[in-house]
């Protein structure tokens, strides 16, 4: 394949040649991008025929969500469905004429082979082009129209009265869909939503968990991340959570792992642990972090963007040979990794995760009968719904009973039950290593790493940080790290994703940084990661670098007309309509992060900078509004812009704690505001130095607070007005109610 990236060049190639565009858009852990890679784009003769009728273009969606969000629109309304590998014909001023997404090698019932679509896209072009141009100009001016079908983005400077309505709305959706018996919504595929249950502990903070809504919204999150956890969706080996499960009981998922559903989901698990106080929500989180740890951070501190589903099978159990060693490059174009690794002949989904009974015997040896029981593991494999044969023999680990139920059937006591478990899933590990990995994709993406230090910055002030509550993490851990693992991510981001002369960010980098800008969801999540990081060291760096951020993302990407942000910069020509975000899925739309990034910085620092200088809160209530036709008519597609509902209907909610943040005073009363499911409230530090300064140049009063008696105070402020400020975290307990 004579693959072209996209850009003005490849336009320009093909208006000289006069010949359509050929556009795949895919990513590197994509199951099957890959198979479409092997069975067409190797195929010599497939690739002659692309190569000579059609000018083929290459795009990684994870490179640009932009581009994705244009072509995904169109192909979803011209064939009712979406997904990938996307693969479009476009003129060569880009408007697309005819798409769809995987097309096999060969003619099948109802469904024709990928060659025959060929031969027909080139006919109709030598024949009837001038048909498909009109019909690709009435398509560009729908997507435009489309786009326009946003919200006013006026704004009276309060929360419209719709709002209470659709906050209500949502809540009972999620009534109505929640699965009792295994969590989660709807029926199969599941998928973990992160945001729906970060808008269930929304609810249960703002009604009280003690409420029958609270109790409610509790009671739905708790099963789902129970679910979740117990099943096969979570790898219980090595940590962390696999994209979807296929079945509606968590058990079979699809096995590539993504950064932004390890960011998402270990939040959601910080939040079960102050909802519930069960501990073992907070050892998740843990488990999640160490799998990012290990596997998905780079030697330069940085968090790598997924692991692919699909490896080379070992061939004596845990112990195999290592393919050779694969190419940078994968077969199908995507950068980060190899896709099908050039000396393997055969790569098979969730290869590097199940087991059969004999592997696990061979390696547990006596202890396979205990292990087998809690795990639901059979001789003949625990897969039940395999159409396609892929996994029989195989088992997917997947918690049958409590650790207490199977503690008492071998007639343990749970400590040494537990030990054992431990002991287990260590050898497994350790026999896993050496089976051939699944591909690692290696770029660095600004937005998912946004998100990844928001978790590990909650992950600090939840599981670990001062105070004597036991929160510091299991044995041999250092929850300090968390903090340390996102600084060093963020200031991998300062320094090679970001010049600072333009303010410009960019999206990716890998072996060096991409010359693609980055786009709004990397200014969104990007501010999130650094507000968040300010909240658990207070370092008044970030916060700067946030108001900085905030600043070019208006600049680049707002709406003046409309209100919201757009995904793309206007002075991309290669984009034929620019569109919104408008649907909270597997990463919150930018404008639900937005929304709560300005709404923060408007609790923080009040009005930003400029003349005139534009307000952050007018700026959210706008991008509210932006999107009212999509949240009043089915609020429950944007649950995390819902949680900017609180925000926005609220009185600014600050506590400011006086003193040295790394003092053991200061760290047991900041302890306590992590505790609990509370309202949410913003938390600064009076320093007594620079970080101070800079706050107080922005809200004067805080110039005035300061530690009392030479001991940590905290300042809590609620109305504008602030209680008699506390130095005992008992106190601050009672006080924050």
């Amino acid at each position: 394949m004579d693959w072209r990236p996209w850009g003005e060049a490849a336009l320009a190639q093909a208006v000289a040649a006069q010949k359509p565009i050929f556009l795949s858009i895919g990513y590197s852990s994509c199951h099957w991008c890959h198979v479409m890679a092997h069975e067409s784009f190797e195929n010599h003769e497939v690739a002659a025929v692309l190569n000579r009728d059609f000018i083929p273009v290459k795009v990684d969606r994870e490179e640009r969500p932009d581009l994705d969000r244009v072509y995904m629109t169109y192909v979803q309304q011209t064939t009712g469905h979406g997904g990938w590998p996307m693969s479009v014909w476009l003129t060569p001023r880009g408007l697309p004429f005819f798409g769809g997404t995987y097309f096999p090698p060969e003619d099948r019932p109802g469904r024709p082979g990928f060659p025959t679509v060929l031969h027909a896209i080139t006919r109709h072009w030598n024949e009837q082009r001038a048909k498909l141009e009109t019909g690709a100009e009435e398509v560009a001016a729908a997507l435009r129209q489309f786009a326009a079908q946003d919200g006013t983005g006026e704004s009276s400077g309060e929360l419209p009265a719709a709002a209470g309505g659709a906050f209500e709305q949502g809540f009972r959706h999620f009534e109505e869909t929640f699965d009792a018996r295994w969590g989660g919504f709807g029926g199969a595929p599941k998928f973990p939503r992160a945001s729906a249950l970060t808008f269930l502990f929304r609810i249960a903070a703002l009604q009280g968990p003690a409420s029958d809504a609270g109790v409610a919204a509790i009671r739905m999150a708790e099963r789902t991340l129970q679910g979740m956890a117990e099943g096969g969706l979570h790898d219980h080996v090595g940590g962390g959570f696999h994209r979807y499960s296929v079945d509606e009981r968590w058990h079979v998922p699809h096995f590539e792992k993504m950064l932004y559903d390890q960011a998402q989901i270990a939040l959601n698990y910080l939040e079960a642990r102050q909802a519930t106080d069960r501990e073992v929500f907070g050892w998740v989180a843990r488990g999640v972090f160490e799998y990012v740890r290990r596997d998905l951070t780079g030697p330069h501190g940085a968090f790598f963007s997924a692991e692919d589903a699909d490896s080379a099978p070992p061939e004596n159990g845990a112990g195999q040979v290592v393919p050779d060693e694969p190419s940078a490059k994968s077969a199908d174009g995507l950068s980060g990794g190899l896709a099908l690794p050039v000396k393997a002949t055969h790569l098979a989904e969730g290869a590097f995760y199940v087991w059969s009974r004999a592997e696990i015997e061979t390696v547990l040896g006596a202890d396979a009968v205990f292990f087998c029981a809690h795990f639901g593991v059979k001789p003949e494999g625990n897969v039940a719904a395999d159409p396609h044969g892929e996994f029989r023999g195989k088992n997917v680990l997947m918690q049958q009973q409590s650790l207490a139920v199977t503690a008492r059937d071998f007639r343990l006591e749970i400590e040494p039950a537990s030990n054992l478990l431990v002991s287990c899933l260590e050898k497994l590990r350790a026999g896993r290593a050496r089976r051939p990995r699944p591909l690692l994709d290696d770029k660095v993406i600004t937005a998912w790493n946004g998100l990844m230090i928001s978790a590990l910055a909650k992950g600090h002030q939840i599981l670990g940080g001062g105070g004597d509550h036991g929160r510091d993490g299991p044995p041999g851990s250092d929850a300090g790290a968390y903090l340390a693992q996102a600084t060093r991510a963020a200031e991998f981001i300062q320094r090679e994703l970001y010049d600072s002369a333009s303010g410009t960010l960019y999206r990716t980098w890998r072996e060096g940084r991409s010359e693609i800008p980055g786009f709004a969801e990397d200014y969104a999540g990007l501010i999130q990661g650094l507000l968040d990081l300010y909240e658990a060291g207070f370092e008044i760096r970030w916060l700067e670098w946030a108001e900085r951020l905030q600043q070019a993302q208006d600049e680049r990407f707002w709406d003046a007309g409309r209100g919201g942000y757009f995904n793309s910069r206007a002075d991309d020509p290669t984009v034929i309509v620019r569109l919104k975000e408008d649907y909270d899925g597997a990463e919150p739309a930018p404008a639900s992060v937005a929304a709560l990034n300005l709404l923060r910085l408007d609790w923080m620092i009040g009005r930003a900078g400029g003349v005139p200088p534009p307000n952050y809160r007018e700026r959210a209530l706008r991008t509210i509004e932006s999107l009212r036709p999509q949240w009043s008519r089915a609020p429950h597609a944007l649950p995390q812009l819902l949680c900017a509902f609180d925000l926005a209907l609220a009185e600014p909610r600050t506590v400011v704690l006086a003193g040295n943040p790394r003092a053991v005073d200061f760290r047991a009363l900041a302890a306590v505001l992590a505790e609990g499911c509370r309202p949410r409230r913003i938390v600064l530090c009076a320093d007594g130095a620079e970080g101070q300064a800079w706050l107080a140049a922005r809200k004067p009063y805080l110039s005035e607070m300061k530690p009392l008696g030479g001991r940590a105070t905290a300042y809590v402020c609620e109305n504008f007005a602030c209680q008699a400020p506390v130095t005992d975290p008992a106190e601050l307990r009672k006080t924050l109610g």
